[in-house]
């Protein structure tokens, strides 16, 4: 490799703010930094006396850079997260996930509708969250379908009643679908409820239906008076086991932790004073970076990636080095005033040190379960006399319902465990339904063919079956042209599919591994195995619903959704259609002879 003149880059750079990019030989980006005075910052790189390893192993292997100049460091801070996302760099700092948070959605129509709502907020309405996961909000869309009778159903099949459907019955929607049921005013009331209870106002919610109890009482209408009385009740036991509250309006809270190469960082939601839930995160840190700059540079990547609502307070456990930038940022972001804050006062400081502790926690979970995949390797590396460690393994499965919407599954694990970013499926086609061996050898020419990188080739490749299936890899792999080669294990279910009495089988010599129900590495291969199944059956599932829900009619090229229409409007529906025959088709408006031909084959091949 040609080693990097800094002197001649160093003496062409400029003073102002910008981000640079460090290449490697291979020309990868290997680190992305930003700095408010260019020339100083990359300066400090090229010293003759460097005491930080992690800068002394990047410096060795820049083989070049560039820079990007922007008017000012806010600039710098917005391109080095593009940049980071981008590039995915080897030596920063990565958060792993980056998805928006999901929302409570209260739409603005005539009867409003509670929804799950994740990405930007362009529909009409109210957002309430933003909820630490998906199943917390629909675990709360479930906790006010027994607290209000608001509808929660798709607007198409709102528009479409003539009569209440289940939901009604079980006294978990009013009906407002239907006229004589519930009144326009009597529904705003119960929406109104539900505001408040989303803002966090449960006693004032309360009160007013105490208040609505005691005038049903006045007039003689005890019907209502007991479902009045049944909401307060149901509302006392939500407010029991209510989250934990305070008197913050909206404010997040970051714990980290820190252990032997690992980070966690956990955040907590408060929104309208009540504690939604919290997250842990584990982003991927290159070895010897510094605990403040795993911090610093996971919180900026979390709060400018995605749809992430940024609150006025951030209580963090430590400084930022350069916070008041990080501020600035922020509050532009945000469009409001944010501020950081170290949880000096009573009540931030109780939540920072929950915030704390649950960082702690999800690190000492994480460390425990990676320590176990790692013996799991080690005994499996043993068992099969392997050198070196293995670094990367995958699994085949087929799934399918008699031969119908066959799915094939491809898992990877690395040594931490599954790694889902390489998880593949792949719908088959082209084969006589249920040839099980026709589907694995199709998943893995489609896998396999076009591979370049020998660090995607596994070390290990598992297939979920016996002889038949694992022939198919090993006709695969004969004229495979890399030196890299996986080696071929077939996982055979044992005569009662029972765990711990799969027999696992060698490519080629076809001889077994002898392995004990209480062996780590067989615990290994059933959770690959168990996961590429899963996997699988998710795939199949997926695609056998949407098969359910589509017309057979849309796949008839030349017949578009209009035509569609035509046809089962003029044939009384699609069984209708079926037994019309060409001449009939033909009599439809817009459908020629030779299209009523073309129908009239596809439905009857």
């Amino acid at each position: 490799m040609t080693e990097f003149d800094s002197n001649a880059f160093l003496k062409t750079l400029t003073h102002q703010p910008g981000v640079y990019r460090m290449y490697n030989a291979a020309d990868e980006v290997i680190y992305v930094g930003k700095a408010k005075n260019l020339k100083n910052r990359v300066s400090s790189y090229f010293k003759q006396h460097l005491d930080n390893p992690k800068t002394i192993a990047l410096v060795s292997q820049i083989a070049r850079m560039d820079v990007t100049v922007v008017n000012s460091e806010t600039e710098a801070f917005l391109l080095e997260n593009n940049f980071i996302k981008k590039y995915r760099p080897r030596y920063n700092v990565l958060l792993r996930d980056d998805k928006s948070y999901p929302f409570i959605f209260l739409s603005a129509h005539e009867h409003p509708r509670l929804d799950f709502h994740r990405g930007p907020q362009k529909r009409k309405g109210e957002y309430f969250g933003p909820y630490p996961s998906a199943w917390a909000v629909r675990e709360s869309l479930r906790t006010m379908q027994k607290l209000f009778p608001v509808r929660q159903c798709e607007d198409s099949y709102y528009r479409a009643r003539s009569r209440p459907c289940l939901q009604y019955q079980m006294q978990r929607c009013s009906a407002p679908c239907v006229e004589g049921y519930i009144s326009d005013e009597e529904y705003a009331e119960q929406v109104q409820l539900v505001r408040l209870f989303l803002k966090g106002k449960n006693q004032q919610v309360i009160n007013s239906l105490a208040d609505k109890m005691e005038a049903a009482s006045e007039q003689l209408n005890f019907e209502a008076a007991a479902r009045y009385r049944d909401q307060i009740s149901a509302l006392r036991k939500v407010q029991e086991r209510q989250w934990v509250a305070g008197t913050q309006d909206e404010m997040d809270i970051f714990g980290f932790a820190y252990r032997a190469g690992m980070a966690c960082i956990q955040v907590m939601f408060i929104r309208d004073s009540q504690l939604l839930g919290s997250k842990a995160f584990f982003p991927k840190i290159p070895s010897t970076t510094t605990e403040s700059e795993i911090f610093e540079a996971f919180l900026l990547q979390f709060y400018l990636a995605g749809n992430k609502v940024i609150p006025k307070q951030i209580v963090i456990p430590q400084s930022l080095f350069d916070e008041t930038a990080i501020a600035e940022l922020l509050s532009q972001e945000a469009k409001h005033k944010v501020r950081f804050y170290r949880g000096a006062r009573e009540e931030k400081r109780q939540y920072l040190q929950l915030a704390q502790a649950n960082a702690k926690n999800a690190l000492d979970a994480q460390y425990g379960q990676q320590k176990s995949v790692f013996a799991r390797y080690i005994d499996l590396e043993s068992a099969l006399e392997w050198d070196d460690p293995i670094q990367r393994m995958e699994c085949f499965d087929i799934s399918h319902t008699s031969g119908q919407q066959t799915v094939a599954s491809c898992v990877v694990f690395n040594r931490e465990g599954p790694l889902k970013s390489d998880y593949r499926r792949y719908n088959i086609e082209g084969i006589t339904p249920g040839d099980d061996y026709a589907a694995m050898a199709q998943a893995l020419k489609r896998r396999y063919k076009n591979v370049q990188d020998a660090q995607k080739i596994p070390d290990i490749l598992f297939i979920d079956g016996g002889k038949g299936q694992l022939g198919q890899a090993e006709d695969f792999f004969a004229d495979w042209p890399h030196d890299k080669k996986p080696l071929l294990i077939g996982v055979a279910k044992g005569t009662t599919r029972k765990p711990g009495l799969e027999t696992l089988i060698l490519a080629d010599s076809h001889e077994t591994i002898p392995l004990n129900a209480d062996r780590p590495a067989l615990h290994l291969i059933q959770h690959i195995r168990d996961e590429s199944h899963r996997f699988a059956i998710s795939g199949h599932r997926n695609r056998r619903q949407k098969v359910k829900t589509t017309s057979s009619l849309e796949s008839i090229p030349g017949v578009g959704a209009k035509r569609r229409q035509a046809l089962l409007k003029y044939m009384g529906g699609l069984q209708g259609l079926k037994k019309a025959s060409k001449s009939e088709i033909a009599s439809v408006p817009g459908i020629s002879e030779e299209l009523a031909d073309t129908i009239y084959d596809h439905l009857h091949a």
